[in-house]
């Protein structure tokens, strides 16, 4: 084993500041930071796995017995006290894969101590690397600079691998692969891998725009990294352009007072190197080149004119922090279409409003064709709003924002409207983004409301204006979806912003018996039950209605199996006492299995489970009333009153 020894003086002062899940290839940035300092990015390597540590050193002995028999390999562990501390059991597996191991193979190991520290070697180590060798810093001064030069040059090729690895990751993530990653230089990799969270989504869709014939291998979009790089430009950009914006909010007057202070702030700024900028790619053809900002045009933006307005639609970065915890990612939401049993209507106009804009772009170029940015879902409780929501955003493949009243309030004055703003611009940052509000009208309600606070009122005015006001762009894949089962109590401002409103009503004989098979198909039912009495005895319910009579159905066959249990071990225990007589016979001990779901069990769930919600109470009759006024097929039309009353 190898102990290499620092300098404490030089090695705490001077370490670098790691991401939380820098790996412990840390050790090569301790020695490194004795040199000069170098324009270095923190790694991305992840200091502990998800995978169980057995199966992880069974396939370490695989490789090294198989490679071992046609040449000598050496296994290097760096920072192996904490690779075996890692979990109680490691260090058992690890000493009994090298009392298996023969042959040519030579595991080295290495850890880092400082020189001042006066801490022994764990007995335990030394019983697995019995040979002990340290390595220290050379006195001599020119030797000294060629080590430390060495290090710096191993550090950058672990940074550039363990940032290439990042970003194969998150693509791995969503289904994406990258073939030519390889040829991305040190500085590009860099910036690819601090942002690739955020502009995957983005990458995705260019790549689907500018290539009619995309590339699929096992199911998985291969991606090039021109789309990469582009989409790392627009994020680059964005960010650039909220910063110059944050500063043309400062007054006339507090400018000039603050000149002295911000001169050496901009001086640092025109310095930076060229490698932390983002790549530089020539565009597509057919696609427009992007804009690149002349350094006149960058001198403007730093020193503005005294005249210059504030800009409406810019958002502050410390609001976009608030609500980056509510962006899920496509593949976390694990909601399809195949797993909403009826509705067919319903997911086919979501298909063409949704999908088919995201799908096919060049269709929807003219003036009237333009991608739908806002669609309504009404009607009872439990009928599957939410639920389309969710296969909606995974089936589009888009960034999904989950807004609800504790997202936008805030106690100070003011930030309501601010993180209404960040809400938006945060959107066009990871479109296509699908704003999802749920229970719309307790946050986008009628704003002659009796005794509601002045800064509800603000909320939605602001919400409006950036949706779709003087300050919305058209581009802007940003779709507000959202789900309510009072819809008469929205502002007339907000149902007309609502292009497409669609009542989900309750399920029909024939949805309740498809909603009935797919809950029913990944369990063990009868093969005499029947759906059609099913779906007949379930009048009025809704598919929440459904699934709560299936689950307490469900439970009966599994009190019938504990009981079973229960009175075996009975059996048990007074055979063992001598309770039972001896003169009987013995029976051959049964095996108790689950017994499949009949249809009497779903009898009796209906007694304990009833609808939820009256079919032909006040609220469906108002629910059906708006639907005829504002939904699908609806007309603001009054029905005229005949002659006689």
């Amino acid at each position: 084993m190898t102990d290499v020894k620092l300098r404490s003086s030089e090695s705490t002062s001077n370490l670098p500041k790691l991401r939380r899940n820098a790996s412990s290839s840390s050790d090569m940035s301790s020695m490194a930071s004795q040199g000069p300092s170098t324009n270095t990015a923190p790694l991305r390597r992840t200091s502990s796995w998800t995978f169980d540590d057995k199966i992880l050193v069974q396939a370490l002995y695989k490789v090294l017995l198989s490679v071992s028999k046609s040449y000598p390999i050496v296994l290097y562990i760096r920072d192996v006290e904490k690779f075996l501390h890692k979990s109680p059991k490691m260090y058992l597996l690890f000493e009994k894969l090298l009392n298996k191991l023969d042959g040519p193979v030579l595991v080295l190991g290495s850890r880092i101590v400082d020189m001042e520290s006066d801490e022994e070697l764990d007995y335990r180590l030394t019983v697995l690397f019995p040979y002990n060798i340290e390595i220290k810093p050379p006195e001599n001064e020119n030797h000294l600079v060629s080590w430390k030069s060495q290090l710096e040059e191993d550090m950058k090729m672990i940074q550039f691998q363990d940032n290439r690895n990042h970003i194969m990751e998150v693509l791995a993530e969503n289904d994406l692969e990258c073939d030519d990653l390889g040829s991305i230089c040190l500085s590009d990799t860099m910036c690819l891998s601090k942002y690739i969270e955020e502009i995957v989504v983005s990458a995705v869709s260019y790549h689907l725009m500018n290539n009619k014939d995309p590339d699929y291998r096992n199911g998985k979009l291969v991606l090039s990294t021109k789309s990469l790089s582009h989409a790392s430009e627009i994020f680059q950009g964005n960010k650039m352009t909220d910063k110059d914006s944050m500063k043309l909010e400062v007054t006339d007057g507090t400018l000039k007072a603050s000149e002295k202070a911000i001169a050496p702030t901009t001086a640092k700024s025109e310095t930076k190197p060229a490698s932390s900028l983002p790549p530089v790619r020539p565009p597509a053809a057919g696609a427009p080149a992007p804009r690149v900002e002349s350094k006149t045009e960058l001198e403007k933006k730093d020193n503005p004119p005294p005249s210059a307005k504030v800009p409406e639609g810019t958002a502050d970065n410390e609001f976009e922090k608030r609500i980056r915890p509510e962006v899920i990612p496509a593949n976390e939401i694990g909601v399809s279409f195949d797993d909403i049993g009826a509705l067919d209507d319903i997911k086919e106009s979501l298909h063409e409003l949704v999908m088919l804009p995201l799908r096919r772009p060049d269709l929807f170029k003219g003036g009237l064709l333009k991608p739908c940015r806002g669609i309504l879902l009404f009607g009872p409780p439990g009928t599957g709003k939410t639920m389309l929501a969710k296969a909606i955003a995974n089936e589009a493949q888009a960034s999904f924002i989950n807004v609800s009243m504790s997202t936008i309030t805030s106690k100070w004055f003011g930030e309501d409207e601010k993180n209404v703003r960040a809400l938006f611009t945060l959107a066009a940052k990871v479109s296509p983004t699908i704003i999802f509000v749920d229970e719309v009208d307790s946050m986008l309600g009628q704003r002659n409301r009796a005794g509601e606070h002045e800064a509800m009122r603000k909320i939605k005015n602001e919400f409006m204006t950036h949706w779709d006001g003087l300050l919305s762009r058209s581009d802007q894949r940003i779709l507000v979806l959202a789900a309510t089962n009072r819809p008469f109590d929205l502002d007339e401002a907000i149902i007309r912003r609502f292009e497409r409103r669609i009542m989900v009503g309750l399920p029909s004989m024939e949805s309740r018996e498809l909603i009935m098979r797919r809950l029913l198909s990944k369990e063990k039912v009868d093969e005499r039950l029947n759906f059609k009495e099913l779906a007949t005895m379930t009048e009025g319910y809704s598919g929440s209605d459904l699934k709560n009579l299936c689950t307490t159905a469900a439970y009966r066959p599994v009190r019938e199996l504990i009981q079973k249990e229960r009175k075996k071990e009975l059996e048990k225990l007074k055979r063992e006492k001598g309770e039972t007589p001896s003169d009987l016979p013995k029976k051959k001990e049964e095996t108790i299995t689950l017994r499949p779901l009949s249809m009497t069990d779903l009898k009796e769930a209906k007694n304990q489970v009833a609808a939820s919600f009256a079919s032909e109470g006040v609220c469906m009759s108002e629910l059906r009333q708006w639907n005829e006024l504002y939904g699908e097929g609806g007309s603001r039309k009054k029905e005229q009153l005949t002659y006689f009353l």
